[in-house]
């Protein structure tokens, strides 16, 4: 007989994910999305759902394949594809992706070309997910995502359940205040070392992002109005999207548009994904990280956005939760941490400093303070 030891945290993260983050109800059908995760993460999944009294349906796939996919995309493949992956999704109540990565530039020699023809198909079934099922999405710890980090694997992977795992419920009575503060905002004004930006917010709805959606989780977001944004900001995280690498993102504005954007010996690549189509130069995202248990950045959007102390602002689609009206292929979320340890800096909503050094100054939203 085989016996296979797993990690017994294994159990309580499906438990965050399948009892709290998308609350499965009996007899509701979920699909598990699974990248290049272990198949004993697998079977706590699907027993879990069972559980519940849930039905499971399992897709498995890995980076490697994808990308031999995407390397030779056509428009009436991904065309087949995305529709039998939209009848499926029409046939779920709940979803929970699960994505790992050996190698998190598995896509950066895949071209551009083929990897619109893709989104541009696949982007339905994703809409269809977002709008109409329960829905969870994180990481798989896997050696290359501590490489990114700068940690030993064990130490890594403390660290990711750690995180994960973390007390959401307790933080949403100062995320729901930050939400109030924020609908009641007109102009936002965003200083630090490299940034003087000004937007306004007005009328456009602020979601509380609690563990339901991502995990780990740990922000409120809203959207610019479309053409209010003037000024500049310099982005001291580093980022990936499509495969490729960027650091110290330069952006400047004008009514609304990315006039200029600079990311050094990146800049034509930077300036190809902001030419993708007209909605690309415009924000279609702005929001506030605050997870106690996040500090650093690496390359890993699900992670860095939710910094302690930090804010992002996303060149491209909108959500429709928070809606500004700006519709793109691209949703790019760039990074800027306002910590004394990344050069500090001041977030006003109408005048009124509400965020210094990272630190919220307000006595109902210290619950959100690292």
């Amino acid at each position: 007989m085989l016996i296979v030891m797993q990690d017994p945290r294994f159990l309580d993260l499906t438990k965050q994910l399948v009892d709290y983050s998308i609350d499965l109800k009996r007899g509701e059908k979920v699909l598990l999305h699974l990248v290049d995760v272990p198949d004993e993460m697998a079977i706590a999944l699907i027993r879990q759902v069972r559980a519940k009294k849930g039905i499971p349906f399992v897709k498995t796939e890995s980076g490697r394949v994808n990308r031999e996919m995407l390397a030779g995309a056509s428009d009436d493949q991904y065309k087949l594809i995305a529709k039998h992956q939209l009848y499926e999704m029409k046939d779920m109540d709940a979803y929970i992706a699960i994505r790992g990565s050996h190698n998190i530039c598995e896509t950066s020699d895949v071209s551009a070309a083929m990897m619109k023809t893709a989104m541009s198909h696949v982007g339905k079934v994703v809409n269809h997910r977002v709008k109409k099922t329960k829905w969870c999405v994180l990481r798989w710890p896997h050696p290359s995502m501590a490489q990114q980090a700068g940690m030993s694997t064990e130490a890594f992977e403390d660290f990711y359940f750690d995180v994960c795992l973390a007390d959401y419920k307790s933080m949403l009575p100062a995320m729901n205040h930050l939400k109030k503060l924020m609908e009641k905002t007109d102009e936002v004004h965003i200083k630090n070392e490299g940034t003087d930006l000004k937007f306004s917010i007005k009328g456009i709805p602020a979601v509380v992002c609690g563990g339901n959606y991502n995990i780990p989780d740990g922000e409120v977001f809203t959207a610019p109005v479309k053409n209010s944004v003037e000024g500049y900001i310099t982005h001291n995280a580093p980022t990936v999207y499509q495969g490729v690498p960027f650091d110290k993102v330069y952006l400047e504005f004008k009514k609304g548009k990315i006039v200029k954007a600079e990311a050094g010996s990146q800049t034509k690549e930077l300036n190809r994904i902001l030419d993708a189509d007209a909605g690309a130069r415009f924000i279609g995202e702005f929001a506030l990280g605050f997870h106690p248990g996040i500090m650093q950045p690496m390359r890993d959007i699900l992670f860095d956005e939710k910094i302690a102390g930090s804010f992002h602002f996303t060149p491209g689609q909108a959500y429709e939760e928070a809606d500004n009206g700006n519709r793109s292929q691209v949703h790019w979320d760039m990074v800027t941490i306002q910590r004394k340890d990344y050069g500090g800096g001041e977030i006003y909503f109408d005048g009124k400093l509400i965020r210094e050094n990272g630190f919220f100054l307000a006595k109902n939203l210290a619950g959100l303070n690292f």
